[in-house]
């Protein structure tokens, strides 16, 4: 699994979500026009619904340190969740809130590492034909002085190509996709997009249907009713407010170098 957490504070946070089947957990809370608007932590994870429950261990990591949003009881740490289904390409591993706990107390600010690694490490790609390993990828676009980072765990039922056009992962086959036959929503590709920039919860998800959209350039087809792709967007509000329009290109530039980054060897 791969577990972002927020400063103490929280950050704004929104999504979208695309596709028949995602698997997620405070989805809801999400929306814009929600009452809470900060969460304490992302968590992506491996092992389908059953890896929902990492969820618990980070919020249980959170909620002995005091970090949560403020309740007349206690501090309830907001950690949202997205899984992907893994089982296809790799070990079949069941995490679970012990795991999330233990991730959340490694966490660091270390650079990410990519590839088969976190929540990529039992991904693939073109399914519709034979999966094909992919993983977890990571970027960081700037211009002048704002930066957008993204994580990005790719797990499609289409085929990965760089924004040029060139075939990174899967088979290219149009014909095999013409005959294939789909009966399961096993495929979903997860994109966290973080950001240091003022913006409000509305903002935030307008920039989450900015990153889906550049998941279409590198992703083919993408965003079908097998895919359950999901983008959330955290900003820790930390830095002045850029331009939507800067914001908007630096997130699908961000997001074709994380998938791009998450299937190339």
């Amino acid at each position: 699994m791969t577990v972002i957490l927020c400063p103490d504070e929280g950050c704004v946070a929104s999504a979208d979500f695309v596709g028949a089947s995602p698997g997620t957990r405070e989805a809801a809370l999400l929306a814009a026009e929600k009452r809470v608007k900060r969460i304490h932590a992302l968590v992506l994870s491996g092992g389908s619904a059953m890896g929902l429950e990492t969820a618990t261990g980070v919020a249980h990591y959170l909620f002995e340190r005091g970090v949560g949003h403020p309740t007349r009881l206690a501090r309830v740490p907001i950690v949202p969740a997205a899984v992907i289904y893994d089982y296809l390409c790799g070990e079949v591993a069941w995490p679970d809130a012990r795991a999330g706990y233990s991730a959340a107390a490694a966490a660091s600010a270390a650079a990410v590492a990519t590839g088969r690694v976190g929540a990529g490490a039992g991904a693939s790609a073109g399914k519709y034909l034979r999966p094909v390993a992919s993983g977890l990828g990571s970027s960081l676009a700037s211009a002048a002085d704002v930066r957008v980072g993204a994580l990005a765990v790719v797990n499609p039922l289409g085929d990965v190509y760089s924004p040029r056009g060139e075939l990174l992962a899967g088979h290219g086959d149009r014909a095999a996709w013409l005959r294939a036959s789909f009966a399961f929503a096993e495929n979903t590709t997860l994109l966290a997009i973080g950001l240091e920039a003022k913006l409000s919860k509305a903002e935030a998800r307008m920039l989450a249907a900015a990153a889906q959209a550049a998941l279409a350039r590198v992703i083919r087809p993408s965003h079908t009713p097998w895919d359950g792709d999901v983008a959330f967007v955290l900003s820790s509000a930390r830095t002045a407010a850029a331009p939507l329009g800067v914001l908007s290109l630096l997130v699908q530039e961000a997001v074709e170098k994380a998938v791009t980054a998450a299937v190339s060897r």
